[in-house]
């Protein structure tokens, strides 16, 4: 079936059965390689996009629900060759060791920060509920995406 995503701001076809998880698309069809495969059962959030600004386990979410849906990956979320201050503010908390869950983790706390700015400590780590790190830096984890909502704020 040929559906129309709207990634990162452009439009691209592409040909798959309607039940195709969004993400295997998204990395086999599209080359988005920031988007990572964890679990297959949308239980580690290591696949999280934006789906119309909502956090989505895209290992779950089958593509012909994302027609004509705006989808952000991780790939999309600099401007102007800048990061973004979620972005920014992992590398300067070091807050990845591996890497394998940070851009799920970003695209959640993305969500948040952009419906609430001004997020609680508690909203940020409910935000974060369905992510799984197992590299241990949950600490700067939040350190980081409180760095990077406080600049957003200024």
């Amino acid at each position: 079936m040929a559906i129309t995503l709207i990634i990162n701001g452009a439009e691209h076809g592409v040909t798959a059965e309607t039940e195709t998880p969004l993400l295997y698309v998204l990395r086999n069809e599209l080359k988005l390689k920031g988007t990572r495969f964890g679990c297959g059962r949308g239980q580690c959030g290591a696949c999280t996009v934006l789906v119309d600004g909502k956090a989505v386990q895209s290992c779950d979410f089958p593509v012909s629900a994302a027609a004509g849906k705006s989808i952000t990956t991780i790939e999309g979320i600099a401007t102007d060759g800048r990061l973004h201050p979620l972005q920014q503010a992992f590398i300067a908390e070091q807050a990845a060791q591996c890497g394998y869950c940070v851009s799920g983790i970003i695209m959640a706390a993305k969500a948040l920060l952009d419906a609430k700015p001004r997020a609680s400590e508690c909203e940020i780590r409910a935000a974060l509920k369905g992510n799984l790190c197992r590299c241990g830096t949950h600490h700067r984890i939040l350190r980081a995406i409180r760095r990077a909502a406080e600049e957003m704020n200024r």
